[in-house]
């Protein structure tokens, strides 16, 4: 199956798992079909499910590897900030709406891919060769010591001065948000309820508008509700939530996600606004609580940068304490280059379907 049977595959099954947004939909497409040089990230970041389905051929050894509760699509663009319970500013990873019960090896190679194509898009400057190196260091630490929650109030100063936006980044953040006009869609009942529960308080007026996020989820419902509390702006968002592309992959029936079950079980200081409910998942935006985009980062801390996101893809990964024991043993057999050659095998297989779908693109011109 090329990639675009198995577009056409995955989108027919996702339609059958929830209501599908036909222009985000076309508008993914088109920015899978992107020839600058960040182009072959993008299309890397729209084609998870081509993913889901290549891997297990692609690295069929490494697909036999100790199992646990993984993220699924794990990458450098999926890390960013919150605060938790008590007002903290944390990082980790951001989004888990394809976990799954995956070999530990499909995080760790997907990571290492996601950083060898943003090397590629001119989004990151480190030698390929450190960026397996500080992802295994990392996450191997975070194994051995049961995990560390990155909580940026009193350390990694490093951290906070890296994903913190200038005063002017988060007014201009900010603008473009509010500027986006109201929809005019109608808002499924049962997305206005949650969204509304979400609020600072109740019978809180507000207006909703469709935001633009990510490009894996693009053709799923989005809505964002802005208020006004206390004489700032309160923004709550909703997704719909729907099963794995790993299970289309897999050609198995379909079940309940395991997000909220991974939210639960991870070593992590949670975000309270970040729930599982009526088959949406939540969250609070603001402008230090959102996704952290490469492309507004420095290179100062780019090695200490891999080695968290290793060490964070631990602390996921221990959310299956029965399987740790397991994933060391493979770990410590595994020969010497085994994630650089994974991931560079990933990355042209990527690169090859890319160059397919774009073909294809422009002769339907």
């Amino acid at each position: 199956m090329n990639i675009k049977r198995a577009t056409k595959s995955y989108e027919t099954w996702l339609a059958e798992q929830t209501l599908i947004v036909p222009a985000d939909l076309a508008r993914k497409h088109d920015y899978m079909a992107q020839g600058k040089a960040s182009g072959l990230f993008v299309f890397f970041r729209a084609t998870f499910y081509r993913w889901a389905q290549l891997w297990p051929k692609r690295c069929p050894e490494l697909s036999k590897a100790p199992a646990l509760l993984a993220v699924g699509d794990l990458h450098v663009e999926n890390f960013g900030t919150w605060h938790n319970a008590e007002g903290q500013l944390v990082w980790g990873v951001n989004d888990f709406d394809e976990a799954a019960i995956l070999p530990y090896t499909a995080d760790l190679v997907r990571l290492a891919t996601s950083a060898n194509l943003a090397i590629r898009a001119d989004l990151l400057d480190i030698p390929r060769r450190k960026i397996y190196e500080h992802i295994l260091n990392g996450y191997l630490e975070g194994l051995r010591t049961g995990g560390h929650r990155y909580v940026l109030n009193d350390q990694h100063e490093w951290l906070r001065r890296l994903t913190t936006m200038s005063a002017d980044r988060q007014a201009q953040w900010l603008k473009e948000l509010l500027d986006l006009p109201t929809a005019q869609e109608p808002v499924p009942p049962g997305a206005l309820a949650v969204l509304e529960r979400l609020m600072p308080e109740p019978n809180l007026p507000y207006r909703i508008v469709r935001r633009e996020a990510g490009t894996g989820s693009l053709g799923r419902q989005r809505w964002t509700a802005i208020a006004t509390w206390q004489g700032q702006p309160a923004i709550r968002e909703v997704k719909a939530l729907v099963p794995s592309a790993w299970l289309w992959a897999a050609q198995q029936k379909v079940n309940e996600t395991l997000v909220g079950t991974l939210l639960s079980r991870a070593v992590r200081s949670p975000d309270p606004y970040v729930r599982v409910e009526a088959g949406w998942i939540t969250r609070r935006l603001a402008p230090d609580n959102r996704r952290v985009n490469l492309d507004t980062l420095s290179n100062t801390y780019t090695e200490q940068l891999m080695y968290a996101m290793g060490r964070e893809t631990a602390n996921i990964h221990l959310g299956s304490p029965e399987a740790i024991e397991a994933v060391l043993r493979d770990l410590a057999a595994r020969p010497p280059g085994w994630l650089p050659d994974a991931a560079q095998t990933m990355a042209q297989a990527i690169a090859d379907d890319w160059k397919e779908w774009r073909r294809d693109y422009e002769r339907k011109g």
